[in-house]
């Protein structure tokens, strides 16, 4: 789909009755042949969920190098609002992804008015480079109910838990491949109980 970045491309995961939307990102060189992200469309399509894939404009446009926050945040926004006010419209919306596409779910869950942010491997600062500028505050400016599921051995960081924000730690670095069980259960409970 058209947004104001680029070409978009939506992968819907449809459910009879959705009890909800989740749209979920993918990682800054990735796609959606990541583990966690297909554990994690799975879980919520069994319980109920429609489930939206979007792949960011570089990446249709078989670019690597990720474009800069505010194409990232503008094509996230343009495709949320013709979901959330077109076939999903009424239904409550959680936005999320990995690496990245957490980043961008955070920064825009406000204004999409999502009821959670689901966030898979949240990379709080560069491999290496703790010193350098945290991520933090991408995260503390959620206001909704947030789950943040990392690896015990993630070089991007780990993010604290705070009120509103649980942090589940799974075996695996930030590739989250090693243990899709804990991260499936993770995103079964978190999602069962945001939306009952």
């Amino acid at each position: 789909m058209a947004t104001a970045s680029g070409e978009a491309r939506v992968h819907l995961l449809h459910a009879d009755a959705p009890r909800g939307l989740l749209m979920l990102g993918h990682g800054a060189g990735g796609g959606f042949a990541a583990p966690d992200l297909r554990t994690t469309a799975d879980v919520a399509g069994e319980l109920g969920w429609a489930v939206a894939l979007v792949e960011q404009p570089y990446r249709v446009a078989g670019r690597r190098a990720p474009a800069p926050a505010r194409q990232l945040d503008t094509a996230w926004t343009d495709v949320a609002l013709h979901l959330h006010s077109g076939p999903f419209a009424g239904l409550p919306l959680v936005v999320g992804g990995r690496s990245s596409g957490a980043r961008v779910a955070c920064r825009t869950a406000t204004s999409l008015e999502a009821v959670g942010v689901l966030c898979l491997a949240f990379p709080l600062h560069p491999p290496g480079r703790p010193d350098s500028p945290s991520r933090l505050p991408e995260l503390e400016a959620v206001d909704v109910p947030t789950l943040v599921v990392q690896g015990e051995r993630d070089t991007f960081g780990m993010p604290p838990p705070a009120r509103g924000r649980q942090v589940v730690v799974v075996a695996g670095d930030h590739g989250l491949k090693k243990d899709q069980a804990a991260i499936a259960d993770a995103v079964r409970t978190w999602l069962a109980r945001l939306v009952p």
